[in-house]
């Protein structure tokens, strides 16, 4: 039985748990306001909150929920644009009145509850904060400048009316931004006793963690499924264990960017992510979602390729610990037995010196899949390169470790003779095809740039320095 609340009243159903949030909402609870669109997490038109409760508060995350199985609202508050406009407009609502930022408003309601969710979550007034926050929001009449200039204003009068550092909630429906039911959510939930499914699954069921990729790739399977949907939001998806460094399966790519854990033993982790995809869908993705799904441009699946991974592998009682390198047997095969999860990610955390760097291109620089992805850590030990380990996605049927070329760089300078050395040796150890993203060619071509990019990003070795060796 599901259980949640939706705005300010308690649902109590039993609707499909593989059926998409967005189809629940719009037709079963007849909330128009969240809108049906892309059906691929890429427009915005259909995010809601999505509120975990902690102690006697709630924790508010922006979701997209036509990716959402209606299985993971149970025992959350879940708000769309309807529970946010009360008895009359709210000063986020107003401000794109006002600046014009509405034209058909067919996108306006995912802006509104974005912006809000950003509110709700934001550690500082920061106008740049706020645009990355509704960065995942497409709007196709506007042209963005007047949706622009109603955001500042938003981040002006709470910059003049609202202390960063007061109890969120409560000064937000102060001002207006939040309906004063927020204070009373708590309330609904009195007396009752919200489990998590009990597990292990069926052996008949479909197991989903995020489903941000799953529900693209299966849109007319999963909403009929029998699902059994793990629990993404934990307390703890990230720590430390002596030199080792875990992630919970469940642990998302926003998990990943806000951790200060990974911060510290990977710099650079952080913006590698803010590539990878929109806020909604930052908050969902989980990174064994991102393994198992086994794309050859999987961006988590390389960055942690280059950090020499571990998977910590389950199935009921039993356990094993697999290189992540040893993961993938050929495109979209595994060495991942029926029943079996990835309950962990691990990898030894860098010496203080040891230095990491991820580059991708794709068509937009940010929320798309890469036509070429790769990514670099050394160890370093004296000014030269102890240890070096090279991944790259797009350039082989599965997400590749390149062995040859990492070893090749042992001992080495970091100068431009190195970078040219990495960037054809690279060149020469890889297998592309020809496909939608560019030919085999382009490719080739392409993971050398953004090999001679780590060098410059990590040592400053300008591309005009380097001169290509004859293949």
């Amino acid at each position: 039985m599901l259980k949640f609340a939706l705005n300010d009243r308690l649902v109590d159903d039993d609707a499909p748990p593989g059926l998409p949030a967005l189809d629940y909402l719009r037709e079963t609870a007849q909330l128009r306001g969240v809108k049906h669109a892309c059906r691929e997490g890429d427009c915005g038109s259909c995010v809601v909150l999505l509120g975990r409760r902690v102690g006697i508060s709630f924790d508010y995350r922006v979701v997209t929920s036509c990716l959402l199985p209606t299985a993971a609202l149970h025992g959350h508050h879940v708000v769309t644009v309807e529970g946010l406009n009360r008895r009359a407009l709210g000063p986020i609502q107003a401000a794109f009145v006002e600046e014009g930022a509405s034209q058909c408003g067919f996108c306006t309601p995912g802006f509104i509850v974005s912006l809000t969710g950003h509110l709700l979550e934001s550690k500082l007034w920061a106008e740049d904060e706020a645009i990355e926050a509704i960065a995942g929001n497409i709007c196709r009449c506007t042209g963005y400048a007047s949706i622009r200039r109603a955001l500042s204003s938003v981040i002006d009068h709470l910059q003049q009316t609202v202390d960063p550092a007061e109890e969120r909630i409560p000064a937000l429906v102060r001002e207006g931004f939040l309906p004063d039911y927020f204070l009373r959510v708590n309330d609904l939930f009195e007396g009752l006793e919200i489990r998590p499914p009990d597990g292990p699954p069926a052996a008949s069921q479909v197991i989903v963690a995020g489903g941000t990729d799953l529900y693209v790739q299966k849109p007319s399977e999963l909403p009929t499924a029998d699902l059994w949907a793990l629990p993404v939001e934990t307390d703890t998806p990230i720590w430390r264990d002596g030199e080792h460094v875990y992630l919970a399966g469940t642990a998302t790519a926003e998990d990943i960017k806000r951790s200060k854990i990974l911060s510290e033993s990977v710099p650079g982790i952080e913006r590698s992510m803010r590539l990878m995809g929109s806020l909604p869908i930052r908050q969902r993705a989980t990174i064994a979602g991102n393994i198992v799904n086994a794309s050859p441009i999987g961006d988590m699946t390389i960055v942690f390729l280059s950090l020499d991974a571990e998977l910590g592998l389950a199935k009921g009682d039993q356990r094993r610990l697999l290189p992540l390198h040893r993961f993938f047997l050929g495109y979209k095969e595994l060495d991942l037995e029926a029943r079996e999860i990835v309950e962990w990610v691990r990898f030894k955390a860098p010496a203080e010196d040891d230095l990491f760097n991820f580059e991708k291109v794709s068509k937009r620089t940010y929320l798309d899949i890469a036509s070429v992805n790769t990514a670099l850590r050394l160890k370093m030990v004296d000014g030269r390169i102890h240890s070096a380990s090279l991944s790259a996605g797009g350039v082989a049927p599965i997400p590749a470790l390149l062995p040859a070329t990492s070893e090749s760089l042992s001992g080495r300078e970091p100068d431009a003779a190195t970078a040219r050395h990495a960037a054809t040796q690279a060149r020469k150890e890889i297998t592309p095809i020809s496909d939608v993203r560019g030919s085999a060619e382009y490719k080739r071509l392409l993971l050398g740039q953004l090999v001679l990019a780590h060098f410059y990003a990590l040592f400053g070795v300008e591309a005009s320095q380097v001169e290509e060796e004859s293949a």
